[in-house]
């Protein structure tokens, strides 16, 4: 192991880490959708150039943990021939992505003739076309119905888009203005990340450079190490549900920690389904990163030095390693946060006074749109309770970081009135730690426009821990121009009229320690 002193690499890791934030503010502010320069719908991390993670903002866990396979995917392909002016764009989740609107796009970093380090930067686009607004289409059965795929492929060269990648994806798309914009938003924060990367490396030499991104790496596994290393041996298991159609569908992890070392394992979950809820093996290596570091210690550098300890059986043509053609759009957004809390749940019985009782469990994922427009948006809910404090109320949980579209940002973007928005009282579960409530939201739409739900624990409540109650379950209502209300499926597409109103109530949390 290459050994740095303490104040150098301590400076060094916030250095990397500033770098990748400063890649997503300037991927939001110079974006043209809400989905981005608002919900900040986005992540950005740095790379060495063998693509192990160097550093990562504080963005959303299910694109970080996966990001570093659209980077291993663009090596696999291309190799020795990167070329130093070229970005590289991938979202086919059978090679290197997760689903179809979110797009990487990964740029190498050139010292002169030498690959020094790799940028990259993920953003879920509104819609990428298929067969419905938003490409999260509830019918799917498989990928090409969801929209427009994009294998590892060369998409910008000298600063401008090459016709091959970008035509194809502009014809797919009902709303092309607005996907260049955030394409033209993605290039740019790869360029402000290379060039903070080069000064850096100017200023300490390559030599220097090299050694400390090395003991960086080192460093986060040695931190991942020793905090495996203070839980105890041994293994746990823990099976929750996918609510698909009128089925649930098994989810379960058993995890063993012997010394330093983590292993998961998911044998024994679901086949995947001829539906959108199966999530590939990237899914699912973001999910383990994250619930580790919940249950261990979250100041822990976030790189692939940390991630050395830990190892994953997915079975290939599961829920949690699908195969293609698989549909895979709810897999990315819902299945992610269930194996996440199924991995919580196999963790308590290691760290009992760490892991939370379940969040909202869902992203509660509402597509709005016709030929003029794609809207797109994920609700926030009630957070699990956790020992010694009780759950948020109305914030993102789990495997999403996003904000919220302010109602004025919506109004003024769609068609649509927002008539109601308030958290839901009563919803977290109860316990001696209360979770967090939910959220309502009431939309009425002002012309006709095809809507897509995908949503989770609308069957299956969120779940207390140490004698917790459960939180409750999420509702979708649709209020067709004054008739009676009609309870939607989960996961679901409808076409709704001018005057239609749809109610979203989602998930509370659940409570930890008996009430």
């Amino acid at each position: 192991m290459v050994k740095v002193d303490p104040i150098t690499l301590e400076v060094a890791r916030n250095r990397f880490a500033q770098i990748a934030d400063e890649m997503g503010v300037v991927l939001r502010r110079t974006a043209y959708s809400p989905n981005i320069k608002e919900r900040a719908d986005c992540s950005a991390a740095v790379f060495v150039a063998s693509g192990e993670m160097l550093a990562q903002a504080e963005h959303i866990p299910v694109h970080l943990g996966s990001m570093p396979a659209s980077v291993a995917a663009v090596l696999e392909r291309f190799g020795n021939d990167v070329h130093p002016t070229t970005q590289y764009a991938v979202n086919d989740p059978f090679a290197g992505g997760t689903h179809l609107n979110d797009l990487t796009l990964v740029r190498p970093v050139f010292s002169g003739d030498l690959l020094i380090a790799w940028v990259a930067n993920r953003a879920h686009h509104a819609d990428v076309g298929g067969e419905a607004p938003g490409s999260m289409p509830a019918h799917a059965t498989t990928v090409d119905q969801e929209g427009h795929r994009v294998a590892p492929t060369p998409a910008v060269r000298d600063g401008g888009w090459l016709p091959d990648f970008v035509e194809p994806f502009l014809g797919a798309t009902r709303t092309p203005d607005e996907r260049l914009g955030d394409l033209s938003a993605q290039l740019g924060a790869n360029e402000a990340g290379a060039k903070r990367i080069l000064d850096l490396a100017t200023t300490q030499g390559h030599s220097g450079f090299s050694v400390v991104t090395s003991a960086l790496l080192d460093y986060g596994e040695r931190r991942m190490r020793a905090a495996l290393g203070a839980l105890p041996d041994g293994e746990f298991t823990f099976t929750d549900f996918i609510e698909f159609g009128g089925d649930l569908l098994p989810i379960r992890a058993a995890i063993t920690i012997e010394g330093e070392n983590l292993h998961a394992d998911f044998t024994g979950s679901a086949a995947q389904v001829d539906g959108n809820v199966n999530a590939v093996e990237a899914v699912t290596l973001s999910c383990l990163y994250y619930a580790v570091r919940v249950a261990t210690d979250p100041t822990i550098p976030t790189n692939g030095g940390c991630h050395r300890p830990l190892t994953l059986s997915v079975p290939a043509g599961t829920l949690v390693n699908a195969n293609p053609p698989a549909a895979v759009a709810a897999g990315n957004v819902e299945t992610s946060q269930r194996i996440a809390d199924v991995l919580l749940g196999a963790l308590a019985g290691f760290a009992p006074d760490r892991v939370p009782a379940a969040g909202q469990g869902t992203m509660n994922n509402i597509l709005i749109g016709n030929d003029d427009f794609a809207y797109y948006e994920t609700l926030a809910g009630g957070q699990g309770a956790r020992p010694g404090g009780p759950g948020q109320s109305g914030i993102h949980t789990g495997m999403t970081n996003t904000k919220n579209t302010p109602i004025e940002s919506l109004q003024s973007h769609y068609p649509f009135r927002i008539l109601r928005y308030a958290l839901r009282r009563g919803s977290g579960g109860k316990g001696n730690y209360p979770g967090g409530e939910g959220i309502e939201r009431e939309i009425e739409f002002q012309t006709g426009a095809t809507l897509s739900l995908m949503g989770e624990r609308r069957v299956l409540p969120p779940w207390g821990l140490a004698g917790g109650r459960p939180g409750a379950r999420g509702e979708d209502w649709l209020n067709r121009n004054g008739s009676t209300p009609e309870r939607l499926p989960g996961k679901v597409t409808v076409d709704v009229k001018a005057g239609d109103r749809l109610l979203v109530r989602t998930p509370g949390g659940g409570g930890w320690g008996r009430p």
